[in-house]
């Protein structure tokens, strides 16, 4: 990726976590000694990170592929090959943000696994699987202590939220499960850490890295599109919903920055007062 579009999503993953910090934080606030030494338990970590990820892939599914598709854009597990004129599904964007964030240097491992996943390297087993089947039935998120990887793990519910993800699943040919409806807990997003806790700065720097490689993911999707020719896309401030048009990258952060709101920080906050 050129250097000016690493810059500029530095900049817009970094102006939002400033101002809420330096500008719009409460005033109320522990000794600053204190905020910044704070140990924070993985599982707020996790709880943050999942709630960025999950609005940053339903703004995407919700505001681009389901009106992308009614305008002529296309999407496809084989977006990457040349010659397909095609956006990545909403998993491969979640698969995609999670490529980034490995090369990005984050500590934190995202994937979104299942029991009967398409592709079998996403599949679940061992502590994994005993906390999914759990999840099934209760609907909440596990956070534990998988012995089997040594590692700190939160998986959160990723159900069948449209017929699009159902009949996909359904008809792939590589499916080991042909009978997903609606509502089925599909799998889950899971999400590993090294250690128990974290301090202020580590969390806000894995969140930082989680902004930069959701960037990265649709700015990916976003170099693609500019070589489509059926239909041709203005990339730009309008949205499919007005026609062959994409939002760049700096309205799609500005528009997730505004879904997301202060709902981490609030998660970071609530920690460090208890």
């Amino acid at each position: 990726m050129k250097a000016i579009h690493k810059i500029a999503i530095l900049t817009l993953i970094s102006l939002p976590i400033s101002v809420y910090l330096f500008i719009s934080a409460p005033p109320e606030l522990p000794d600053q000694k204190q905020v910044v030494g704070a140990e924070i338990p993985v599982d707020s970590l996790f709880q943050m990170l999942a709630h960025e990820q999950n609005v940053a892939r339903t703004l995407y599914t919700k505001r681009i592929v389901g009106p992308g598709i009614k305008t002529g854009l296309h999407f496809d597990e084989n977006w990457t090959n040349d010659g397909v004129e095609a956006g990545p599904l909403p998993a491969l964007f979640l698969r995609e943000t999670a490529k980034q964030l490995r090369s990005l240097g984050s500590k934190t491992t995202l994937f979104l696994g299942s029991e009967f996943p398409i592709a079998s390297s996403n599949k679940f087993s061992g502590t994994q699987l005993e906390n999914f089947r759990t999840m099934k039935t209760t609907g909440d998120p596990a956070f534990f202590f998988d012995s089997d990887s040594g590692m700190h793990t939160a998986m959160f519910v990723d159900p069948a939220s449209s017929a699009a993800c159902v009949s996909c699943h359904n008809e792939h040919p590589n499916s080991p499960k042909t009978d997903w409806k609606l509502s089925d807990a599909m799998g889950a997003t899971t999400w590993i850490y090294p250690e128990e806790t974290v301090d202020l700065v580590t969390a806000l720097r894995e969140l930082k890295m989680l902004r930069e490689a959701t960037a990265l993911a649709y700015t990916g999707y976003l170099e693609k599109a500019s070589e489509f020719a059926s239909p041709p896309v203005d990339i730009g401030e309008k949205w499919p919903a007005e026609g062959a048009f994409l939002p760049s990258a700096p309205a799609f952060m500005s528009a997730l920055d505004a879904e997301v709101g202060a709902a981490s920080f609030d998660i970071l906050l609530q920690t460090i007062g208890d």
